[in-house]
């Protein structure tokens, strides 16, 4: 059976969720493999909204398998609350429905606390966190010090950890000016209540995925983020601190780069981003603004007001060369409708210098400006429309120009935010 993996091809928001909600019904396992509560995934069923944090999207369909992998970093006080949210709402039934890598590394009180002072002593200078810890919390698992689901299991071990790490942190908070509010008798304690939560959901999770591949079923990884946030290939410093793109599917999860069949990456028929960094094609105008309110583009994790633009064809192109894409989805193109115009971001200019692919020098990239190729604009609504077919002349136009300009077909586009107004062209699933 394939294996396809779905991942962000801008700067994450791009409404990854919604499509691996719509095609795990294909899948039997859905896996997130990177990342930590600072992201969020956005799913409307049936008119009632569901927004996910860390388990996988496809938990919303029942008989499926979902899987928490290595690579993710792991808060479990929000894990365990969202367990209890989705079994009150009469989802996960069956705890063997999630499966929970026993090598997740996970957010301490201390990694939250280092997060928000630095961003607070580095002022303007500041890179745009969540402040949820994730950075620190890879930075633990770099430095080989960090603490994985496993610890939490054994209050004993797990006691010894806390009594070693946190001597260091709170060194670092008062370096940066913070003091820290926990006491390490209470973090082992609640900690050890939360693995005795997290206990019947964790387990190698590597090997039951190859098990699990090896019985014949089909997975579908869920990155999140996008690409351009990649820790390695993303507008470094303003990144997140892990790699999104699709080779990261593999050694967040164990398993073998030949299990992965099919990647799609996943944009928004505009852009936009969170926090700093370079962004060429951001609007900073009227139109900005009207995408911003129609697009409802605020995130789903902090509620922060995300930055808006045209579509960048450049950055799409550079996602589809660092993650090998198949085919691209594109989202909410109901936001779209209305404009006179649309435009997509064809080349940047810096200067006299010209720019047909995207700088990898962030201070070159911060001083690019977009240039523009116009199409016309739609009036007609597309929330009712479930062919291909029957949208809109320029509609159809304006995402065959997008497919021509980055050099990757279109699968799949959207049409709304609930389930079922996604058009599929292609389903990787079904070849």
């Amino acid at each position: 059976m394939p294996n396809v993996v779905i991942i962000g091809a801008q700067w994450g928001d791009e409404g990854k969720g919604k499509v691996v909600d719509l095609l795990t019904q294909d899948a039997d396992v859905v896996v997130r493999f990177q990342g930590g509560n600072n992201a969020g995934h956005t799913l409307v069923v049936g008119g009632e909204k569901t927004v996910l944090h860390l388990i996988p999207a496809g938990i919303l369909h029942p008989g499926k398998s979902c899987v928490i992998g290595n690579g993710v970093v792991a808060d479990p006080e929000v894990l365990c609350t969202e367990i209890d949210k989705l079994k009150a709402r009469g989802f996960l039934q069956d705890d063997g429905q999630l499966v929970l890598s026993l090598d997740a590394h996970v957010i301490m009180p201390w990694h939250k606390a280092i997060d928000i002072a630095r961003e607070a002593k580095a002022g303007e200078g500041k890179i745009g966190t969540t402040g949820r810890g994730i950075g620190p919390t890879y930075e633990d698992k770099v430095a080989r010090r960090g603490m994985r689901i496993r610890d939490l299991l054994d209050e004993q071990r797990l006691a010894r950890k806390v009594t070693e790490r946190s001597a260091a942190a709170r060194e670092e908070l008062a370096r940066l000016g913070a003091a820290a509010s926990w006491k390490d008798e209470e973090v082992v304690a609640r900690y050890a209540e939360l693995g005795r939560k997290l206990k019947p959901f964790a387990r190698d999770a590597a090997l039951w995925l190859h098990r699990a591949l090896a019985a014949g079923k089909s997975a579908l990884f869920e990155g999140a983020q996008g690409t351009l946030l990649d820790v390695d290939h993303g507008t470094y410093p303003f990144v997140t601190s892990s790699n999104t793109v699709a080779g990261n599917a593999a050694c967040g999860s164990g398993v073998g780069p030949t299990a992965i069949d099919t990647v799609i990456g996943i944009t928004k028929a505009y852009s936009t981003r969170v926090g700093g960094g370079p962004y060429p094609s951001e609007l900073k105008d009227e139109t900005g603004e009207r995408l911003r309110k129609v697009g409802n583009e605020y995130g789903a994790t902090t509620g922060r007001p995300r930055r808006t633009g045209w579509i960048d064809a450049l950055a799409l192109r550079y996602a589809a060369r660092v993650n090998g894409l198949d085919g691209l989805a594109v989202t909410k193109l109901d936001v779209l409708t209305g404009f006179s115009e649309v435009k997509i971001a064809v080349k940047y200019r810096m200067g006299g210098e010209t720019f047909d692919e995207m700088p990898s020098d962030l201070e070159t990239l911060e001083k690019c400006e977009a240039i523009y190729e116009s199409l016309p604009g739609w009036t007609e609504k597309l929330d009712g429309v479930r062919r291909w077919e029957d949208l809109p002349k320029n509609t159809r136009a304006y995402v065959e120009r997008v497919a021509q300009i980055v050099g990757v077909k279109v699968m799949a586009v959207s049409v709304g935010a609930d389930r079922g107004e996604t058009i599929i062209l292609e389903n990787p699933f079904r070849k």
